[in-house]
């Protein structure tokens, strides 16, 4: 496995789609994903630091996860089929929680670790990964599949360009364009003739 590191959000030139980049350790590959708007917006507000009025839902799950005693150890980007990546959250129970008190019995025995892996979409992943500091993993076998090369002018740039559009857009007629995009049904082009 690889671990990777987020290189930043960029646009698809022709579809105008954001795409997370995640880049390896010798910063020579990076691969891109595929993500929507709001996605690209919650992982640029983690990577900045940008203070919400209210949590975002990625967050609400890491107070979750604090919650309840749990810590995100890993994300795992473990596949891609059909050009979309497969993704999991690697969780263990937050030792420091769980440590016995003094002079309790079960103390001698260490337990051993507990841990669970939910399957989860790249794009919730890693940005569950930015909010908790917790690190990003990739197969080697999906890196050498889906990496490109490393083009860091061209990256900025990107980078700009797509911070630019988020602080020209209001949430709400991003909402609006979202809508409007789900609910367009090709079927229903405008005619000529009066509805009946």
């Amino acid at each position: 496995m690889v671990e990777m590191s987020v290189a930043g959000i960029a646009l698809d030139a022709s579809s105008r789609s954001p795409i997370v980049l995640l880049r390896d350790p010798s910063r020579r590959r990076q691969v891109p994903i595929w993500i929507d708007q709001a996605q690209a917006h919650n992982i640029m507000a983690g990577l900045n630091g940008t203070p919400q009025p209210r949590p975002l839902s990625h967050d609400l799950m890491a107070a979750l996860l604090e919650a309840g005693g749990l810590q995100l150890e890993r994300v795992i980007i473990h596949a891609i089929e059909d050009s979309t990546f497969r993704a999991v959250l690697r969780l263990r129970h937050d030792q420091d929680d769980d440590q016995p008190a003094e002079g309790d019995a079960s103390a001698s025995a260490p337990e051993e670790e507990c841990l669970a892996e939910i399957d989860a979409r790249p794009s919730d992943a890693i940005a569950l990964a930015i909010r908790t500091g917790s690190s990003i993993w990739m197969l080697e076998e999906v890196v050498s599949e889906a990496s490109i090369p490393v083009d860091a002018e061209a990256d900025a740039e990107d980078q700009d360009e797509f911070r630019r559009f988020l602080d020209q857009v209001s949430p709400a007629a991003l909402v609006r364009h979202l809508e409007s995009r789900d609910s367009a049904d090709p079927n229903d082009a405008p005619t000529d003739s009066p509805d009946v």
